[in-house]
């Protein structure tokens, strides 16, 4: 008889520790102590590593559908008829996600604490980031040495934008995002990506 209210103590438990784990994480990023989140939480230690003794399991409970929702912002891109419109507002409202969530910028820019399920996410997102920039170049958007691997630091020039004005000035990223995307438009690159260099 006592054996399903323990069931629902259990889960009320559980969900109140991802409940904290999430907004501590948003706003801190992944690497929070175990001890602030059980604190937090009201709960202790043991409780905590009963119900995620892995950190990865931790970040997969609260991350895989966030991650999931960036590869559909891409796929949506990937569909755009104009491939730099796409592009951009890929990039937007990703980086919109992460200034709500610092915890899934740092995923996203490659801080991989999750299992294998978001790092096959992540993966997913490179691959159609990669389409993004082929279908600009291939539409004369972008120049022809710019690759992926440029946007990748995009994104990684503008997240560190991001979280160095987050508490001062949270929206200077977007302002980061327009010059950087302006010069990757206007980049004189090699096919291997490196700058052309004058005689």
């Amino acid at each position: 008889m006592t054996e399903r209210p323990l069931r629902r103590d259990a889960e009320r438990n559980r969900q109140r520790l991802l409940e904290t784990a999430r907004e501590l994480m948003a706003r801190d990023g992944l690497r929070v102590p175990y001890e602030e989140i059980a604190r937090a939480a009201g709960s202790g230690m043991g409780t905590l590593y009963r119900r995620f003794p892995d950190r990865q399991d931790l970040v997969d409970a609260l991350f895989a559908e966030h991650v999931d929702a960036v590869v559909a912002l891409a796929q949506q891109a990937c569909r755009s008829d104009d491939p730099w419109s796409g592009l951009t507002w890929f990039m937007e409202r990703q980086f919109e996600l992460e200034a709500g969530n610092r915890a899934l910028g740092e995923l996203l820019r490659g801080d991989q604490q999750g299992t294998a399920r978001l790092a096959q996410g992540c993966a997913r997102i490179a691959e159609l980031a990669a389409q993004l920039i082929e279908r600009a170049v291939g539409a004369g958007q972008l120049p022809p040495g710019v690759t992926s691997d440029d946007l990748e630091a995009v994104h990684l020039m503008v997240g560190a934008v991001m979280d160095a004005s987050r508490q001062q000035d949270p929206d200077r990223w977007r302002r980061a995002l327009a010059v950087a995307l302006a010069g990757l438009r206007h980049a004189d690159l090699q096919p291997d990506g490196e700058p052309i260099r004058s005689a």
